[in-house]
């Protein structure tokens, strides 16, 4: 059988280059597959950077936030990329990550459960692990800080109540809300989850923080207590 000849890149026509597209058009008009192929700079011997990227995007679903969450084992697991590709991809999908960020330096106002999302997504988006974060308002609902209060396994993370009531006064909160993510991709709520939230609603109560939601954090969507109702039946 006869095997596939690779045409490099350097073969295409010069429209169709990544980096003269770069030069003549701008970044913006680069797909995915050819801003990645320009940083690994080399496919393998059936296919060009280009091609190759194409092929871990769709093992991805096409999708940034999948591929940030590969590891370099990941990566070489594809012919053609080594750790130096990999890692170079890795740091890439990081600084993605940093870059959405940055977009929050200046203090955020929480307005409602949109805004909690939309807060944790750069930092929940890659986890393969379920974790547990404690959002800190002041009186305005602008952030405070944000804690990381457990990590845990693929499908659950233990919640310390007490470690969550002593981050708010430490940095004097007057309001907090509850994130932590679901793995399997499954937004909807767990006993446990519940019986957590009720914990917190009490302590909260005791020590006159006002408790703004919990959100349950998939990649694509997102359950919030409040928005539900489910803060009353709590």
């Amino acid at each position: 059988m006869a095997q596939k000849l690779k045409q490099s890149i350097k073969d295409w026509p010069l429209d169709e280059r990544p980096r003269e597209k770069v030069l003549r058009n701008g970044v913006g008009t680069l797909s995915k597959s050819e801003l990645l192929a320009i940083l690994i700079g080399s496919g393998n011997a059936e296919e060009s950077a280009v091609e190759l990227m194409k092929k871990v995007l769709a093992a991805c679903g096409d999708s940034i936030a999948e591929l940030a969450k590969l590891s370099v084992d990941d990566l070489c697991a594809f012919k053609g990329i080594g750790p130096a590709k990999a890692i170079t991809i890795v740091a890439a999908c990081e600084l993605w990550k940093r870059r959405r960020l940055d977009e929050q330096n200046e203090p955020m106002r929480i307005r409602n459960s949109v805004d909690v999302y939309e807060y944790f997504y750069p930092i929940m988006c890659t986890l393969n692990t379920e974790e547990v974060y404690v959002l800190l308002l002041n009186n305005n609902n602008r952030i405070i800080d944000h804690v990381r209060i457990s990590s845990g396994g693929l499908t659950s993370s233990a919640v310390d109540v007490r470690v969550i009531m002593r981050e708010a006064l430490l940095k004097r909160a007057t309001s907090i809300a509850l994130c932590h993510n679901h793995p399997s991709g499954n937004n909807r709520p767990s006993s446990s989850d519940d019986d957590a939230t009720r914990r917190i609603v009490d302590a909260c109560a005791i020590m006159n923080i006002r408790f703004i939601d919990h959100i349950v954090f998939a990649t694509n969507s997102y359950y919030s207590y409040r928005d539900e109702g489910h803060l009353l039946k709590i």
